[in-house]
């Protein structure tokens, strides 16, 4: 999906509250705010990255019914990151103890946090340079695991809290580690496309 990058500092400083209202206004439209204010309005995405983004929420999805560990979202869902920026990974999880300590208005929001395990997949005509920096910044706001996944490269860029940045060629699958205990994310279907 391309992004684009609107300033609009020249005419107003959106805030948080006026990006969640603009965004319930738009529904249709997937939108986020980086860490300057700065509106990011994303296109669909095709439907071969459509495909593989649907087989990656679902198998988190089912690994996160079966352990009961926490809540997994899929890319529609809106994160209120500390630093500032409000994204929406196309998928993400939160341990259930972080879900339960928020009350049902902080549910039906943006959630007020950064998740501890993202995953953003890119599509042919994303920047691999651009999802390097989106995955820094959710490290930067406390996220524990995160994956960029380049399905055109076939590399696989591993964001681990407090280690530096591991690129793997074409791995077969991916692990949760210690965060998603028991979760493997095959990748086969993607590298063989």
């Amino acid at each position: 999906m391309t992004a684009y990058t609107v300033n609009l500092d020249p005419i107003m400083k959106l805030t948080r509250e006026q990006f969640y209202e603009l965004c319930a206004a738009n529904p249709e439209l997937k939108l986020e705010r980086n860490p300057h204010g700065e509106l990011v309005i994303m296109s669909p995405t095709g439907g071969e990255t459509g495909a593989w983004n649907s087989d990656i929420t679902t198998d988190l999805t089912l690994w996160n019914r079966q352990s009961t560990l926490g809540k997994a979202f899929d890319s529609s869902t809106g994160f209120a990151l500390p630093k500032g920026s409000d994204r929406s990974p196309d998928a993400a999880w939160i341990p259930i103890a972080k879900w339960n300590a928020m009350t049902p208005e902080q549910r039906k929001r943006f959630l007020p946090l950064c998740p501890d395990f993202v995953i953003e997949l890119l599509s042919p005509t994303d920047s691999w340079i651009k999802g390097l920096a989106k995955m820094q910044e959710y490290q930067d706001n406390g996220c524990r695991l995160g994956w960029l996944i380049d399905p055109e490269s076939k590399r696989v860029a591993i964001y681990r809290l407090g280690k530096s940045v591991e690129i793997l060629e074409a791995p077969p699958s991916l692990s949760g580690e210690e965060v998603l205990i028991g979760f493997v994310l095959s990748l086969e279907n993607i590298w063989s496309a």
